[in-house]
């Protein structure tokens, strides 16, 4: 399916709930937000529908995110009966991977193809100062652990001024670990505000190629989405930039996203998308669904307005867009 500028839409973003065990300073406010009601969530069974109209229309690649997506009740079921439709090539999952080491053998037995975990910081206090929270790195790196060599696995921490020492030990884990580590802008949305602090792109590689002279650009895809991967023969994994704000990927876009509330949203930056459940809790028939998918995908945006700040009009917090 290709929108209006020609662009392949082959990934879809699924949410499965607003909801999150954390309270992550960059994704929502200390007091956390209005949960929204339960009856407000689209069931298993609508998200299905959706996952199903969208594979006939070419979209064969489901990224489940949350909130925290294993926080909700059924959630290996689901991922297993997503799995399971045909014509569907892919399904991973993002984490804050707390939920993680009761629920991998079940996960792995479901057919999940690879895992995207949050770590922002090795260091406990640091990391309970950014989740607000009792828990501690060393939970996430216990769940990083038990993944690696088990499930491709890609650690995801988000650039922020104060981890910027993290920059290397997070690192380490590509050498110790299989494990890809991915280091993400922070896009200007909701809770988060991006710093004019934050290291930037040659900064980033000079810090990196200190420790690993031979680090290397990567020209093979590795995933769905836009990371600039590279490599250094001690590596066991590579090293990732997500730069959304600085290096903005528009132009080889290939997703949407779907909010637990069922809006599907071609981009992330602006609040226009189309809602869905009303026509999935209406009687609409398969027919008026793919119809509703395909025009929200045409009307795809050119670009985003990250850099720019003055036209974004998406003013939720990360967590009840999508992850």
């Amino acid at each position: 399916m290709r929108d209006a500028l020609g662009r392949e839409i082959n990934y879809m973003r699924l949410s499965v709930i607003d909801r999150c065990n954390l309270r992550c300073r960059y994704c929502m406010p200390a007091e956390g937000v209005p949960a929204t009601a339960h009856a407000d969530i689209l069931r298993y069974e609508e998200l299905l529908r959706v996952a199903q109209a969208a594979v006939s229309l070419g979209i064969d690649r489901f990224k489940v995110t949350g909130g925290e997506p294993l926080v909700r009740r059924g959630i290996v079921d689901f991922i297993r009966s997503l799995k399971e439709l045909p014509g569907v090539r892919q399904v991973t999952l993002t984490t804050n991977g707390l939920l993680l080491p009761s629920l991998l053998d079940g996960l792995l037995d479901a057919g999940l193809d690879a895992v995207n975990i949050s770590l922002d910081t090795r260091d406990n206090a640091q990391y309970q100062a950014i989740t607000r929270s009792t828990h501690t790195a060393d939970e996430v790196l216990h769940a990083v652990r038990l993944c690696a060599g088990r499930l491709p696995t890609k650690i995801n921490a988000v650039l922020l001024p104060e981890t910027a020492a993290q920059l290397i030990p997070l690192s380490h884990l590509a050498e110790e670990l299989p494990v890809d580590v991915r280091f993400i802008e922070r896009m200007p949305l909701g809770a988060a505000d991006a710093s004019p602090n934050e290291p930037a792109h040659k900064e980033t590689i000079d810090l990196l190629r200190a420790v690993w002279p031979d680090l290397a650009p990567v020209q093979a895809p590795r995933g769905n989405g836009p990371a600039r991967y590279f490599a250094a023969p001690e590596l066991k994994g590579c090293i990732g930039l997500i730069q959304a704000v600085s290096h903005a990927f528009c132009a080889g876009c290939n997703r949407v996203r779907l909010t637990s509330t069922g809006h599907l949203k071609p981009c992330l930056c602006y609040e226009q998308g189309t809602d869905l459940r009303p026509l999935l809790r209406g009687g609409a028939d398969d027919a008026a669904l793919r119809a509703a998918i395909r025009q929200a995908v045409y009307q795809k945006p050119a670009a985003h307005c990250f850099a720019e700040r003055q036209d974004i009009t998406e003013h939720k917090s990360m967590n009840q867009i999508g992850g």
